[in-house]
């Protein structure tokens, strides 16, 4: 009987060993795959590459002519390197089109994207280059010696902005151009209303006057305009609307770890305002009635909220208006930050393009994809596409440079790369840096972000369709946009954020090889037990 055991032990053991082994290889090869990329040792300038690069512009040939000079100026450094460029006018057809590239496995090598894009990306396996490497690397890493270009240094991209591109333990990207939302403000107007602009605006003065600009004469023209039109305020971004108040608020958004917050009574509470001001038309949104600007520039609106990108839209001399000529209006257009509800600590958001590298089977490749990501960097890439809009640059080398404080002391020298709305909003950006904020980011937060938006939006709807907005509606609502959004399927990750690993959790391979070698230690045991009871019937 002693004998039979000792067999089934060292059976035991063999195949013990056996699994443990091929547990530890599936750990190697799960702990490469997380890593998804090496660094190579040298950049092979002798072998030829053909990447891809999808970026945004709106219908901005000045943009469109920033990003082929930076391609021929690059290729000219690196004749090795061919780049393809691709060009989208809305984040989230590109958005779109890598979640199906992904399934085919032919996404960009480098893309103008968002973070909450890239926490989606992340769900497919080594999609995403982490950057942690490709930044310390003293030869190919920002500002390293091995770069043809004077790139920058880590220290010189601007840390607030370098910091909304961690997450999950990594950098996954870095920034490309910031912005954020500015009121752009027909004054003139303002002060016919009888009102004095503030130095610091408030919540509740943009809503009296909105509604004070409803008032109509005896021919049904509105008094302030004499227009048959009149949207006081229009906010262009609503999921960036309720998000800002409910910051503003100090109210449950979500967490870094995923944990949805927004359904809550501050939410009521702001949706219960943004109602009464949908019911009389003083409020709307671009989904609703279209551009701000539009409406801004045409006399038809007083507040108009929006990106400091879009700063060449807005006013009576902006270079890209979009209306007919003879429908423009003269007004005095004024640019200040959001509405807040505590001016002491004034919160708005940051928002603005960031680029992200896909992983590829040879490192050479990903490495061309780096090299062509930090010449977007460099000052010259910078300041010119800076200067398109009110975006700013994401590094102090270019902000700080003689060439950019130059244009900054220009203000509306012309109309056109002077046009001084666009540098105001770019000034108050610059000036409020501070102030900016970003949303928490994990597999998901994209949708939560609709999901906020959305609110807005069915519930002036519902308020112009002659619904009650009491609690019965935000009731259904919440539960809507729960299931709209798919907002109960996210996942709550512990330690800190979607995807992010427990400290010593195995790969999914070494998990499963794992069962199984548990699995056979059952069996091995019951095989024993079972020659055991046989040995002993035996005996007797």
């Amino acid at each position: 009987m002693m004998k039979t055991m000792k067999k089934l032990l060292a059976k035991g053991l063999v195949l013990t060993t056996m699994v443990g082994c091929l547990a530890g290889f599936a750990g190697c090869h799960g702990a490469k795959e997380t890593l998804a990329f090496e660094m190579p040792e040298k950049f092979d300038t002798t072998k030829q590459h053909e990447i891809t690069f999808w970026a945004k512009n709106d219908t901005n040939r000045t943009q469109v002519d920033i990003y082929e000079k930076a391609i021929r100026d690059f290729e000219e450094l690196y004749p090795n390197v061919k780049v393809n460029i691709r060009l989208y006018t809305d984040y989230g057809r590109i958005y779109n089109d890598v979640i199906t590239n992904i399934a085919t496995n032919t996404t960009p090598n480098v893309c103008i994207t968002y973070p909450d894009h890239i926490a989606t990306y992340l769900t497919g396996e080594n999609q995403v280059v982490p950057m942690d490497a490709l930044f310390f690397d003293k030869e190919y890493g920002l500002g390293g010696t091995e770069v043809k270009f004077d790139a920058p240094t880590r220290e010189e991209i601007i840390p607030k902005f370098l910091e909304e591109c961690a997450f999950n333990g990594h950098y996954y990207a870095v920034p490309y151009m910031r912005s954020s939302e500015v009121c752009y403000i027909n004054k003139t107007f303002v002060e016919r209303l009888g009102y004095t602009l503030p130095e610091k605006l408030t919540w509740d003065f943009l809503w009296e006057v909105s509604e004070a600009a409803m008032e109509l004469e005896r021919d049904d023209t509105f008094r302030v305009n004499r227009q048959k039109v009149m949207v006081p305020f229009i906010y262009k971004s609503t999921d960036n609307m309720m998000i800002t108040m409910l910051k503003q608020k100090g109210a449950g958004y979500s967490t870094d770890a995923g944990e949805i917050q927004i359904f809550n009574d501050t939410t009521k509470e702001l949706l219960y305002t943004i109602a009464e001001h949908g019911k009389t038309r003083a409020f709307s949104t671009f989904k609703i009635s279209s551009y701000p600007a539009n409406f801004l520039n045409a006399g038809q609106c007083i507040f108009a909220i929006d990106s400091t990108a879009g700063a060449t839209w807005m006013g009576t001399d902006a270079p890209l208006c979009d209306i007919a000529e003879e429908k423009i209006v003269e007004f005095e257009t004024v640019v200040m930050p959001l509405p807040q509800f505590d001016n002491e600590n004034p919160q708005m958001i940051s928002q603005g393009p960031s680029m992200c590298i896909f992983n590829k089977e040879d490192p050479q490749e990903v490495l061309a994809s780096w090299l062509f990501v930090q010449f977007m960097l460099t000052n010259e890439v910078q300041i010119a596409y800076a200067q398109t809009e009110g975006y700013v640059p994401v590094t102090s080398k270019a902000q700080e440079s003689a060439e950019y404080q130059d244009y900054l002391s220009r203000s509306g020298e012309d109309n056109e790369l002077y046009y001084s709305v666009k540098l105001d909003a770019t000034k108050l950006l610059l000036e409020n840096i501070d102030n900016t904020f970003v949303t928490p980011v994990f597999n998901g937060s994209a949708s939560l972000r609709d999901a906020a938006g959305q609110m807005i939006e069915e519930t002036v709807k519902g308020v112009r369709r002659k619904k009650v907005v009491d609690e019965e509606f935000l009731a259904k609502l919440f539960d809507d946009m729960t299931s709209l959004y798919r907002l109960d399927q996210l996942e709550v990750q512990g330690g800190g954020g979607q995807g992010e690993k427990v400290l010593g959790e195995l790969p999914k391979g070494s998990k499963m090889l794992l069962g199984v070698l548990a699995g056979a230690w059952v069996l091995i045991l019951l095989y024993g037990a079972f020659q055991l009871v046989k040995s002993k019937r035996n005996e007797n």
